[in-house]
């Protein structure tokens, strides 16, 4: 198994690189995310890959980040999503993204992703919910913190216009900061200015 390529961008195109690691050219698949951060042909690469092998084919899919690696493993075990719609996914959210989208259980973040219809966000959000700790620990902590004062202060952010992902962080942060015995009144405002900041 492949777990890292380090060498130099030789090529790149919709989806993939090449990656040339001692004179042999790996093709790797890559969100678009990755692809953004690698550097110009011909500079030195690190890539962080998950290889799958299948009875016709070997691919590699390659990753900025290890984070971004385990998402895409974590992803691919739901029903429905194969490796080319966890690339989609991870090529429309960051792994912060999607971490606070799971969280937050916001369909919208996931159907942002092309390919990604609502009854699949849904699947995905039902199916990660519980998975997601593994990967991001963080989620895991600040899902058991969302309380009913501070359920009701994200859903008056998003009565607001914000987004339910961003309503969940900036009230996630604003509760930690100000310690569990605070109130929706005193909520709302400090999460509108984490939105602000």
């Amino acid at each position: 198994m492949i777990a890292r390529l380090k060498g130099l961008v030789e090529e790149t195109g919709d989806g993939w690189a090449v990656i040339d690691v001692a004179g042999v050219g790996y093709l790797v698949y890559c969100s678009a995310r990755t692809l953004a951060a690698l550097p110009d042909v011909g500079r030195a690469a690190t890539i962080e890959v998950e290889t799958h092998v299948r009875e016709d084919h070997i691919h590699l899919y390659g990753f900025a980040a290890a984070a971004e690696r385990d998402w895409f493993r974590l992803l691919t075990t739901v029903q429905g999503v194969g490796a080319r719609l966890a690339l989609a996914i991870l090529g429309a959210l960051t792994t912060e993204a999607l971490t606070r989208a799971i969280a937050a259980q916001d369909k919208a973040a996931l159907t942002s992703a092309e390919g990604v219809g609502a009854k699949l966000a849904a699947r995905i959000l039902n199916e990660l919910k519980d998975k997601a700790g593994a990967v991001a620990p963080s989620m895991a902590a600040g899902a058991a913190e969302i309380d009913g004062h501070s359920a009701a202060a994200v859903s008056a952010l998003v009565n607001l216009g914000f987004g339910r992902s961003e309503a969940f962080g900036a009230v996630h942060q604003a509760a930690r900061q100000m310690g569990a015995a605070a109130g929706v009144e005193a909520l709302v405002p400090a999460a509108l200015k984490e939105l602000s900041a």
